[in-house]
């Protein structure tokens, strides 16, 4: 018997669930990158990049090529991209949302002080 739909679903995004790994797969979705590339542009250490390398590559997310002397990471799965566009919009809703809702307590709460 298979794992449950769901409970696949929640360790898919567990292994979302790491700031590098995000912003890894960010900069591979716009282009493939050499690990330096990487480190350049992610504030880690090299042997936590390499870390996180290992769990994208272990769940498929991305993928390596040895070109030269380099090791090139791409993105195995195009729908990342999408899912962190929808991702991105979704944070935008509930950012505004909750500034609605300090709008309104912050209203609220002049009306009460004044009364």
């Amino acid at each position: 018997m298979g794992v449950p739909l769901y409970q696949a679903k929640a360790e898919f995004f567990k292994t979302l669930g790491h700031p590098a790994r995000i912003r890894i797969l960010e900069l591979l979705s716009d282009r493939d990158h050499a690990v330096h590339e990487l480190l350049e542009m992610i504030d880690i250490e090299p042997s936590n990049l390499s870390q996180q390398l290992a769990v994208l590559r272990r769940t498929s997310l991305v993928s390596s090529r040895r070109l030269g002397n380099e090791v090139v990471y791409s993105v195995s799965v195009p729908e990342v991209r999408d899912l962190l566009i929808a991702a991105r919009s979704i944070l935008s809703g509930v950012l505004a949302a909750q500034g609605e809702l300090e709008s309104e307590l912050a209203a609220s709460t002049g009306r009460s002080v004044s009364s």
